[in-house]
C-alpha cells in the first residue's frame, strides 16, 4: 500500500508504467490513471531528486543529439554548444525542481501540495527513527562502558 494524498495507506496498487510509458513521462507527458500512486511514489521517494535529474537528461538527449549530429562546424565546437546547453537546462531544472514534481502529482489526480506534504511527512518519520536508533546506540555504548568499569 502506498500512501494517498491525506497520508492515509491508499487502497490503489503501486503499478509502475512500462518502458514507452516512463519514457512518455520522462519527456512531460501524462501518465495514465493506474500509474497515479507510481508518480506519487516517483516524486517523493528518498531518490526523487535523482530520479528528477534523471527524467531532466531524458529530455535533454534529444535536443543535444540533434545539435551533436546536424549542426555544422567542428565536433569540439558543438560538443562545447552541447555542454553549455546541458549545464544551462540541468541549473533551470534544479531551480524549478520542486513546482516540477508538484505539477506531474497534480497532473495524476492530486492537489496542489501533496509531494512536498509527503516528502515532509516522510523526513519527519525518517527523523524519529534515526533519532530512536541513536539512542540506541548510546545507550549500548554507555552499557559497555559501565560493564568494563565494573570489572
Amino acid at each position: 500500500m502506498t500512501a494517498g494524498s491525506d497520508g492515509k495507506p491508499s487502497p490503489e496498487p503501486l503499478r509502475r508504467p512500462g518502458p514507452f510509458h516512463w519514457l512518455w513521462y520522462a519527456l512531460g507527458g501524462g501518465l495514465p490513471a493506474r500509474n497515479r500512486t507510481w508518480v506519487l511514489y516517483d516524486t517523493t521517494t528518498r531518490t526523487w531528486v535523482l530520479r528528477h535529474l534523471v527524467r531532466s537528461a531524458v529530455q535533454l538527449a534529444i535536443p543535444i543529439g540533434l545539435v551533436l549530429l546536424l549542426v555544422p562546424g567542428e565536433f569540439w565546437i558543438r560538443g562545447m554548444a552541447a555542454l553549455g546547453g546541458i549545464l544551462l537546462a540541468l541549473f533551470f531544472s534544479v531551480a524549478y525542481m520542486v513546482e516540477t514534481t508538484e505539477n506531474r502529482v497534480k497532473r495524476a489526480g492530486y492537489p496542489a501540495g501533496t509531494a512536498e506534504a509527503t516528502r515532509d511527512r516522510e523526513s519527519r518519520k525518517r527523523d524519529v527513527l534515526d533519532s530512536q536508533r541513536r539512542r540506541a546506540a548510546a545507550a549500548r555504548r554507555a552499557d559497555r562502558y559501565r560493564s568494563r568499569q565494573g570489572r
